[in-house]
This record gives structure tokens, sequence and C-alpha cells, in this order.
């Protein structure tokens, strides 16, 4: 179950430490409004270090000093320090002696505040703009750099930024620099002070990893605790001791996150756990049957499999409009749950399968409520509705570590590895009227290409995959007659987070043959076309 972070939004607001600050080493990341804030936690647990990212205008001095941090990063962000409004990082970070390293807009926040001096864009002496690649000379030796960024060498980053840094604060010096930047790296050694002006926690600066390694490491002292057999103990144990002997409910989508979610919670309470599946008749081919193999038959959990396939079809009959689909779907998804755990009954918790992203974008850097708060047709409303206090156990975690998890759990890799499926299913990838002719059809097309990915060994690379039947029939020849059949898109992008998408360059053989394959073994598809669109400008799902 893909989940919503609306009831955690509350713990970040109030500054509820979400992670006990005396279990394992961690680093604290002030975000500034970056759009790749989580890139940089990402890499920071990479290392093997825990971190937290906190609103910029969250975190005074006395909780700063509670969560204990070894080391605290200053994240880029789209303002600049000259506005008179501009965000300011608060003086603790400067004065409780522990290392900083400032990137982009952190850099110059920092330095602006320690009396260096930061000028614009339309000043031009210092530096100038930069977006996209540039090259950092690295001029002089630095524990952040280690052996992996050589005095001497020039490496490739990624720039994105308008004002520069003009003058160094005191005790600063001048470790790298590139063409637009000559203050591209500084160091305050004696402080453990440092900045970068572009992003090294995105992938176009190919080493940008070994940067926060080192700061971690070298200049924090971090010894990278942060494993998920170390995770899966503690969880364990917190679940139990919120749960006692209390019955939960967990939902199940046949999703990555619900499916470690629930294992988790078995392995931590037994049979207190019952999940529910509801068949929406919107899953893939074989899908419910496959929750319920593993869930019911292999892990033995207490498993109702509510097959409500014909309640969901009848009431999306006629309907094409795509909002008004997922509103059908959500609010008969919660109808059917909650007859689902009145029948169970005495369950005082309702688990979810909540992620640290959720968490992170209920709230946003300026401290309020973010512009889009992530939410999912399973779980909405149902907390409040049910009277229930909610489990999250995974809401410390990355979708990537959700997944080391599962393999910590010992799940098998088909359901780890899967790609991400939408909550309403097969609903949003049929424009217009859906009818169980058509899912049939859907179902086909989408179980040859994903056949296809596998078997050239491409499943691993594309963060998510699919068929998309569109409202179109085309005119085809077919032996010696003539067809008037459905026109199939397929699609298939490359992603971290899916925030931002490019779609994967397959050879055109490699479409041929599932062209092929489709319309032969696909009863009413007599045409395919891949769909190239990156996201932005669209999005990853056609609806």
């Amino acid at each position: 179950m893909e989940n919503t972070a609306q009831n955690s939004k509350n713990n970040i607001a109030n500054d509820i430490p979400i992670h006990n600050p005396k279990a394992h080493e961690q680093v604290l990341i002030l975000d500034f409004g970056s759009q790749v804030t989580q890139l940089i936690a990402r890499r920071v647990r990479e290392s093997g270090v825990y971190c937290e990212v906190w609103p910029f205008n969250n975190a005074d001095e006395a909780k700063i000093k509670a969560y204990n941090p070894k080391g605290i990063v200053l994240s880029g962000g789209p303002c600049s320090v000259l506005d008179d409004d501009s965000p300011r990082v608060p003086d603790a970070v400067f004065n409780i002696g522990v290392p900083v390293l400032g990137i982009c807009y952190g850099q110059q926040v920092m330095v602006h505040q320690l009396g260096g001096v930061v000028e614009g864009e339309e000043d031009k002496t210092g530096g100038s703009r930069e977006f996209g690649r540039a090259f950092v000379n690295v001029t002089e030796e630095s524990p952040l750099f280690g052996t992996a960024w050589a005095k001497d060498s020039k490496e490739e980053v990624w720039m994105s930024h308008g004002d520069h840094v003009a003058t160094l604060p005191d005790g600063f010096e001048v470790v790298g620099k590139s063409d637009g930047a000559p203050f591209a790296m500084i160091a305050n050694e004696a402080k453990k002070f440092y900045g970068v002006q572009f992003h090294p926690e995105v992938v176009h600066t190919p080493n940008g990893k070994d940067l926060y390694r080192n700061f971690t490491h070298n200049i924090c002292g971090c010894k990278g605790d942060w494993t998920m057999a170390a995770f899966r103990s503690e969880a364990i144990k917190k679940i139990q001791e919120q749960v006692g002997t209390s019955k939960v409910i967990c939902g199940l989508s046949g999703g990555v996150d619900s499916s470690v979610t629930a294992v988790l919670l078995h392995e931590a309470i037994g049979d207190q756990l019952t999940c529910i599946y509801v068949d929406t008749g919107m899953m893939r081919a074989g899908e419910s049957e496959q929750v319920v193999e593993l869930f019911r038959n292999h892990y033995n959990i207490p498993l109702i499999h509510e097959d409500a396939s014909e309640l969901f079809l009848g009431k999306l009959e006629g309907v094409s409009d795509p909002e008004q689909k997922r509103k059908i779907i959500g609010g008969s998804f919660i109808d059917v749950f909650d007859e689902c755990a009145t029948r169970i009954g005495g369950a005082d918790f309702l688990a979810q399968g909540t992620l640290y992203p959720d968490v992170i974008e209920s709230v946003s850097f300026t401290g309020g409520p973010s512009v889009t708060i992530k939410s999912h047709h399973n779980v909405g409303g149902l907390p409040e509705r049910m009277n229930m206090k909610l489990v999250e156990p995974m809401r410390e975690l990355f979708k990537d570590e959700v997944r080391a998890l599962g393999r910590e759990l010992g799940m098998p890799e088909e359901f780890i590895a899967r790609h991400p499926f939408p909550g309403p299913g097969l609903a949003i990838r049929m424009p217009g009227e859906i009818t169980q002719e058509k899912l049939e059809i859907l179902r086909q097309a989408d179980t040859v290409y994903i056949d296809e990915i596998k078997k050239a060994g491409l499943y691993d690379e594309i963060w998510q995959a699919f068929a998309v039947l569109l409202p179109v029939r085309s005119v085809g020849v077919m032996g010696d007659g003539r067809t008037y059949e459905y026109v199939c898109a397929i699609r298939a992008v490359t992603s971290t987070d899916g925030m931002t998408a490019d779609y994967y360059p397959f050879e055109h053989e490699f479409l041929g043959r599932v062209m092929t394959r489709m319309i032969n073994e696909v009863k009413g598809i007599n045409r395919v076309v891949y769909d190239i669109t990156s996201k932005p400008p669209g999005t990853i799902e056609w609806e």
C-alpha cells in the first residue's frame, strides 16, 4: 500500500524525533527548499550513517542538541541570500562544535552569516552563473576529499547557481575552483566548516557520493552503523512496545511498501496481525493469486481476500474522467476496507507503509504545509473513520531501504524488486470508460510487455514499465482481412525517486519484438506505440 503522510504531518510540524537519537551516530540535514534535498539524505544513508531532514526554521539550539548530530549539512535552495527575507541558518549550527557542510545555497548562506560576501549575478565580479555540467579543479588537499578527489585533479560536477561567493570569511580558504566559481569549494579546517557551490548529491556529479562519505566518516568521525539488520531488530522492538497485545490491521496492495510492512509486523507480533487485501478488479494478471499465495500460504499471515471487483466495475460504469475514477475507487475502497475491519473486530491499530519521503513532503521547507501532500486512496481517511491508532514502522526509510529491508527479511525477490503500481491500478492505465473486456486486453498486453523486458534482462534497469490501452481504434490488416481494433501504448522510464523521469531508450529490435508478440497474442490490439515523454512535462502514469 503506497501510503499517505497526512497522519505523519504533525510529527514533523511538532519536531517529534522519528529516530531514537541514542541508537546510532547521525547527521542532521537542514532543508532550505532544494528539489534534491532528499538525495542528500540518501547519499548520507548510503554511507551507513542515519540522518533526518528538518525544515531550517524548525531547528533551535535545544532541539539540535537533543538530536545530538555528529555533523550538519545545509541543503541548496531557490532563494538568494541577498534578499532580506531569505532563509538563514540557526546560529546554533555554527556554535555547537560539530562539522558543517554547505551545499550551493547552503555554502552561500554560511559565508554570508560568518562574515563573507555573496554577490548576485548582476555584479559580475568573482564569478558568474552556472547551470548544468561544469568542471572543478581541486587546488588543495582536504579531509573532505580523501583520496577520491586528489589535488590537481579535475572533477565533473553539476552546477545550478546565479549568486556566487565573492569574499571568504576569516579562517576559510579556497580548496577548489571552476571557471564560473572561483570559490567552488571552500574549507575552514580548524572549525571543520566546508562549502561547495555544486550539487554532489545528484548523479551528474559522478564522484559526489565520495564527498558525502568523506564528510560523514573522515570529518564527522562516523563509523557507519546504520544497517538494515540493525533497523530490523530495533523496529521489531518498537512495534512490540507500541502495540502490546492489541490487534493490528494492515491493508495489502501487493506493492513493495505494504508487503514489507506486513512481513515485518508479522515477525514482531505474529497472529495479532490480520491483513486485508481488497481486490478491486483493477490488478495485473495473476496479482491477486500471488498475494494470497505469499501471505496466506507461505507466511501463514491471517488474510482476508475480499473480491470486490463487481462492485468497483459497477460503480465505474460509464465513467471516463480520470479524477472521478480515482474518487470512486478511493471512496469504494474505504467502504469495503471498513466493512472487512468490522468483521475482524477488536483491532486498535491500523498499519501503514508510510515512507520517509512521504513524511518530508508533508511539510514544506518554510515549516508550513507543503503545496501538495502525498496521499493514496487505500488509506486516505481510514484512521479517522475507523478511530484507530497508526503503526508506521517504515516511516524512517527511503524506497531503496525498504527493498533492502525486504531482502533482510528474506522476502522473494519478485516482490521486492517489482516496479511501482498505482493505487487505482489499471483504471488509470485505460483512458476512457473501463470495461471487463478492455481490462482483460490490457492485462494480456502488459504481461507480454513485462515478459519481454525480463527476457532482455532490463527489468532492474527500469523504474517503471507498463502498457496503456488507448480509447482509440485503428484500421489494420491481418492476413487478408481488415481489422479495427485498439491501440496500445507502452511506457518505460528511468528514475531515482519518481519525481522526475526519462523514457528508457529501448533498441528498435526490442520494440519490434514487443509489437509482434502483442499483436499476435492479444486479441483486440492491432497497433503499438512507444511513449517517449519525460517527466516533466508529462507524468509517469497517463492519468
